[in-house]
Formats: C-alpha cells, structure tokens, sequence
C-alpha cells in the first residue's frame, strides 16, 4: 500500500468512499451525497490553503483518503486542526486508516500546527480505538448533537497534542 498526495484525477475514487460513507454510515453528519464538482471544490479550497488531501492505494486502486482543515475561522484557532479519514468498506480494520493518519499527523506538526482534533461517531468504536492507538485522547462527549438514520447521535471529540511546544505568536 501507497499514500501519496491526492490529484484531481483521484477525485471519482475519493468520492465514491465518501458518498458510501454518507449512505451507509455515521462517520460523516450527513444524508446528501456529494457531487463530483463538490469534491473539486473541496479538493481545490484544502490544496489552496496549504492543507493536505492524503490517499492510500492498494496496487492501483484507491482505498482511503484523509484530509485535515481549519478546526475553527476564529484567528485564536490557527494552531489546531479537524482531519477527517475515510476507508473503503472493503478494507475498514487492516490498517489503512492508521497509515493514513500515521502519514497526515507530521504534516500538520510540519506546518506548525499544535493539536490535531477529531471529531468521532460515539458508536464508531473501531475509529476511536485506532485514534487512541495513535495517541489521541477523548476530551468530550456531547450527547444528542446529531441526528441521521432516524436516531440521535452522540459525538466524541478527541485531541492529540502534536509536538509544537513554542508559545503560539501574538
């Protein structure tokens, strides 16, 4: 398995894992499949402010992507970051995520980030225990934020300190 920085090229397989997400599981908030444009503008505003857009293939094919972006707009915010991290369900729970983040986690410490935070299904065990595994530690549970497939749905955030130990610029 490779991962490699993402083209545009990469996008039709970026968005078929995502939108098999959206439609069959609580990763993603969300019950509106995304088009192939939308990808592109998301693909385009991640590389154009600097953020990496990581995939991982297996042979040639596209097996799992992960991102990370602006936790919040607020300039007090500028040293943290949200990535999020996506398998094709065929390959969930051998690794690939974990090689993914293992690859995403120096890059936001290259760009002079603090923490990496990750927003997290509480039912989505196997994510959590994979983050855990990598550091990550739980820091909230907000009970009932979401709801999708007729249910509510608690959230878990959970934090991981990179190594930028410099006191942020005023």
């Amino acid at each position: 398995m490779r991962i490699e920085p993402a083209t545009e090229q990469d996008l039709p397989g970026i968005l078929a894992i995502y939108n098999e997400v959206v439609a069959n599981s609580t990763a993603i908030y969300s019950e509106v499949s995304s088009t192939l444009e939308q990808r592109v503008e998301w693909f385009r505003a991640r590389t154009q402010a600097g953020y990496p857009v990581l995939i991982a293939r297996d042979q040639l094919e596209l097996v799992g992507f992960a991102s990370f972006g602006e936790f919040r707009t607020f300039p007090g915010y500028r040293y943290t970051v949200e990535h999020s991290v996506h398998v094709r369900a065929d390959r969930r729970g051998q690794g690939v995520g974990t090689a993914l983040m293992r690859a995403l986690i120096p890059i936001a410490h290259g760009l002079g980030k603090h923490v990496m935070v990750a927003g997290i299904d509480a039912d989505n065990t196997g994510s959590i225990r994979m983050h855990e595994r990598l550091g990550f530690e739980r820091v909230a549970h907000m009970p009932q934020v979401g709801a999708k497939f007729g249910r509510w749905l608690d959230l878990v955030f959970l934090s991981l300190r990179l190594d930028n130990a410099e006191r942020p610029a005023s």
